[in-house]
């Protein structure tokens, strides 16, 4: 889908500029931005080395695994319906933990096995449960304690103080992700967004 939405931005730009008369600034426009990206991201390679090689060491000294610790009372609450000795609670707190923690890497395939662990508890294979759906609100909100790609991107783009961002960034995950839950909590509630429903539609189809 995004490919498609890309495609369709560069036609209408091109389209635009045909339009206007200003096809020549769009190609100059388009082969400097391919330049920029170029020397952002050949600049990114050492701060991002790094970064993650500050992460690895948070990671192999346990870290990872005490902020996991920290935050199970509250998976706990939010997951009541998952056990708390089953694999999926311990994806989502290793996913959310890495998230973060800044190591993006890291948390995406643990995301990933957290769906596929979410799924053998699903009655309704097929149909999202009211924890896949606050799951991925949490992880689309991205809380983070370290935004070690955003410092990363900062830094190479020239930023005097990169590590400015650290507080603002974990005030908005913060605040996107208590809202987030919030959300999901409240719209499960609903008999609309009911898993029953849900798949009585789908049977139906």
């Amino acid at each position: 889908m995004l490919n498609y939405i890309w495609l369709a931005l560069v036609i209408v730009a091109v389209v635009l500029g045909g339009i206007n008369g200003k096809i020549e600034n769009v190609t100059k426009a388009a082969i400097d931005s391919a330049g920029n990206s170029v020397s952002i991201a050949i600049g990114l390679i050492g701060v991002m080395a790094l970064w993650l090689g500050i992460m690895k060491i948070a990671d192999d000294s346990g870290l990872m695994a005490l902020v996991a610790r920290l935050i199970a009372p509250i998976m706990r609450r939010l997951f009541p319906e998952i056990p708390p000795d089953h694999p999926a609670m311990g994806s989502m707190l290793m996913n959310i933990a890495a998230n973060m923690l800044g190591l993006s890497n890291a948390a995406t395939p643990l995301g990933l096995k957290a769906m596929e662990d979410l799924e053998k508890l699903n009655k309704s294979p097929g149909v999202a449960t009211n924890s896949m759906c606050t799951f991925l609100t949490i992880n689309t909100a991205g809380l983070q304690l370290i935004p070690a790609s955003m410092v990363s991107l900062m830094a190479s783009a020239g930023s005097k103080d990169p590590t400015a961002i650290i507080g603002t960034t974990l005030a908005a995950t913060l605040i996107a992700a208590v809202l987030g839950v919030t959300a999901a909590k409240l719209l499960e509630k609903l008999p609309i967004f009911s898993v029953e429903r849900a798949s009585r539609g789908r049977n139906e189809q």
